[in-house]
């Protein structure tokens, strides 16, 4: 995947690299694909903060944002936690790109509850803050939500599980996110809806952290729990590729049914490949690239962005069900990110 590649003014860079032992600031090294998309004096800066800087999902999102930001005359500084959950880094960072000038940030919390603190002193302050793809807890704590409906993407491949069953009885597995992140809750949840199903009915439940191999460990020790499994529910495609290893190894890939949440082109190839029976794609460079704009008119207006702004889920199949709204691979690849 190309990504754009700009360094910041050596004034944003000093602000943005405090901290630095606590937080990968993507700002401050060398090509490292931050930077700003105009230098002028009188541009607009705005932060994105992602919860990492290796998942392809936040590669998408801060190449929408690199993409936005020169479009709008705007001068982008982003940040990464170190890892999925380093609540601290994104503390960190908040204080940094506020004592930059940043008019808005735009984040994806790693924690939601935990960040509210750090998010309430920099709108104190005038800054806009818009969560991106995760909302926090409670969700009023941010200006503006960008985001999938994470209860929806889970509900579609619910539905298209429950279909594709045909009547069979169910054994199923859940390779979770983790605790205490609203994400992985809503997929979780929004699965079991669309199957018609509750937590009694999950015969095995793992927290992956979204990892390909946390994900093959988990539904290997599922499958010593309950050999029976025949549907797998995964927060991920790269969980459920874990899964599909997992169950390779035991000769089982074929007769069990593994359902994911994403879209992003590998994940989509797997599903084109029959390693993933469908999947709920997202659209992270549209979450980044509306959020950079709505810092922009609040720049130029003082328009603040409110409320929530669902930015778009797809179920990607090539093995269609009936009663169940699907689009092919071919969209999906034409669409996926990562």
């Amino acid at each position: 995947m190309s990504r754009i590649s700009r360094l910041p003014s050596p004034l944003l860079r000093a602000a943005a690299c405090t901290g630095v032992a606590a937080l990968a600031l993507t700002a401050c090294g060398s090509g490292s694909g931050s930077g700003t998309a105009s230098t002028g004096s009188g541009s607009v800066k705005v932060g994105l903060i992602t919860k990492t800087d290796t998942n392809p999902f936040f590669v998408k999102m801060k190449e929408g944002a690199e993409k936005a930001a020169k479009e709008n005359g705007a001068q982008l500084s982003t940040a990464a936690g170190k890892f999925d959950g380093d609540n601290a880094g994104q503390v960190t960072a908040i204080e940094n790109m506020v004592a930059a000038g940043v008019k808005g940030i735009l984040i994806t919390p790693s924690d939601s509850k935990a960040i509210v603190p750090a998010i309430q002193k920099a709108r104190a302050k005038g800054v806009l803050v818009i969560a991106l793809d995760t909302p926090t807890e409670p969700e009023s704590a941010v200006d503006a939500l960008f985001a999938t409906d994470n209860l929806k993407a889970g509900q579609l491949i619910g539905e298209y599980a429950k279909a594709a069953m045909k009547g069979k009885t169910a054994k199923i597995a859940a390779l979770d996110l983790a605790p205490g992140v609203s994400v992985g809750v809503q997929r979780h949840n929004g699965f079991l809806k669309g199957f018609g199903a509750t937590d009694k009915d999950v015969v095995c439940a793992q927290d992956t952290g979204g990892d390909q191999a946390k994900g093959q460990t988990a539904m290997e020790n599922c499958l010593q729990k309950a050999p029976g499994i025949n549907v797998v529910y995964t927060i991920n495609e790269p969980a459920a590729l874990g899964a599909y290893t997992a169950l390779k190894a035991k000769g089982r890939e074929k007769d069990v049914l593994i359902v994911s949440v994403d879209g992003g082109c590998t994940g989509t190839q797997a599903v084109k490949d029959g390693k993933i029976a469908a999947t709920s794609q997202q659209y992270p460079l549209k979450m980044a690239a509306e959020g950079v704009k709505a810092v922009v008119t609040y720049a130029k207006d003082g328009k603040k962005a409110s409320g929530y702004t669902d930015t778009g889920v797809t179920l990607i199949t090539d093995k269609a069900q009936d009663g169940v709204t699907s689009k092919d691979t071919a969209y999906g690849l034409d669409s996926c990110w990562g």
